[in-house]
């Protein structure tokens, strides 16, 4: 009987982490690589989305892991990876920080614009991108979300 290793999410992310860091590869090469975008390969490598058996299998292959590593990335996961308190990571701290001093403002703002509704988080891109600046490199992150109405009922 052949019995085939099974790999949780956690544990996937963190071969593919450390496979990825061995073979000093980029989540750009990656992406290239799976033919996805970098925000949301890095996204299915933190266990936030769901590959399909192409994708999963091309990034098993580049980064020499076991296929049980592939069956992991077509699992549909639980998404939402932080706890309900508040971030200790700097980076992602300042993302918090961001929604506390300006989240109203931006929900006021897109109200006005669209009416009554939200931002997909699923029918969404994201693009992260680094501009040269000669007072220091500059953070550039676009998002572009389908905006969804409010229904009445």
């Amino acid at each position: 009987m052949n019995s085939k290793e099974i790999v949780t999410k956690e544990m996937a992310t963190e071969r593919i982490l450390l496979a990825k860091k061995e073979k000093n590869a980029t989540f750009d090469e990656i992406a290239e690589a799976i033919g996805r975008h970098p925000v949301w390969t890095a996204s299915a490598i933190m266990g936030q989305a769901t590959m399909g058996e192409a994708e999963a299998k091309k990034l098993v292959e580049l980064l020499d892991l076991d296929e049980s590593i592939a069956d992991s990335l077509q699992e549909i996961p639980y998404r939402g990876s932080l706890d309900e308190s508040i971030p200790v990571d700097p980076l992602i701290y300042r993302f918090y920080e961001i929604m506390q001093v300006y989240g109203t403002s931006m929900k006021s703002i897109i109200h006005e614009k669209f009416g009554d509704g939200i931002m997909s988080a699923i029918d969404f891109t994201m693009d992260i991108d680094k501009k040269e600046h000669p007072d220091g490199d500059r953070v550039v992150i676009t998002m572009d979300g389908k905006f969804l109405p409010t229904k009445k009922w």
